[in-house]
């Protein structure tokens, strides 16, 4: 498994957004109620409500806290993701919860455009997730102007492309789920995936987690 991309100060580093714009096997019996009370807490939406394919009777949840800067991220929904999605969320089988876990302003400043363009629509949240991780490198260079370009795709204009980056409310919601994913389930670093209540820390290829969801639908 691939070391995971370290949360150093993300909490502090969301403030500085408004610069942008100009503004296994059997756990012995305490494990398992601390997975338990994991599961209990993450199925739980804290501020913003959850961006969330497949269906709500699935045998198996996984939840995923992101961000928009994280490479290994990127090669997850790029790579891991769409597979995942044909055979596991698409079928009933998985479904499947997107969180925000912004390491940096530019990854709170992509969070917030997925969320102004999605309007609560989890198909063009998700769609938006995908065209930034497969513009990383040019939102991590030219943060505003990829921010601009992916808007207007979605045909905003550039006045509510700004209004967006400056929402405070958004982004008070978006550091306070930020903090519950820290101090609650234990989250510092991205990508963390909890697959029915279980943290698994770091990148994950799909023979991986093929693997860990096979053993949750035998039961």
């Amino acid at each position: 498994m691939t070391a995971p991309h370290r949360n150093y100060a993300a909490a502090l580093l969301l403030a500085g957004l408004a610069s942008l714009f100009g503004l296994m096997s059997a756990a012995p019996v305490g494990e398992a109620k601390a997975k338990d009370a994991f599961a209990v807490l993450v199925a739980r939406p804290v501020s913003l409500p959850d961006m969330v394919l497949g269906s709500a009777k699935a045998p198996v949840t996984i939840t995923e806290y992101s961000s928009m800067s994280c490479p290994h991220c990127a090669a997850f929904g790029q790579n891991v993701f769409p597979m995942l999605r044909s055979k596991y969320i698409d079928t009933g089988k998985v479904r499947f919860v997107f969180r925000e876990f912004p390491l940096d302003i530019k990854a709170a400043a992509a969070s917030m455009l997925a969320r102004c363009i999605a309007e609560g629509d989890a198909e063009k949240y998700f769609g938006t997730v995908q065209l930034l991780f497969q513009q990383q490198e040019r939102l991590m260079a030219q943060t505003k102007d990829t921010l601009m370009l992916i808007g207007r795709q979605a045909g905003l204009s550039e006045q509510a492309v700004e209004t967006c980056g400056k929402d405070q409310t958004l982004l008070d919601k978006l550091a306070a789920d930020q903090r519950f994913a820290l101090d609650a389930v234990k989250v510092d670093s991205t990508p963390t995936f909890f697959v029915n209540g279980e943290r698994l820390k770091g990148a994950m290829s799909f023979e991986e987690l093929e693997a860990k969801v096979k053993s949750l639908l035998k039961r």
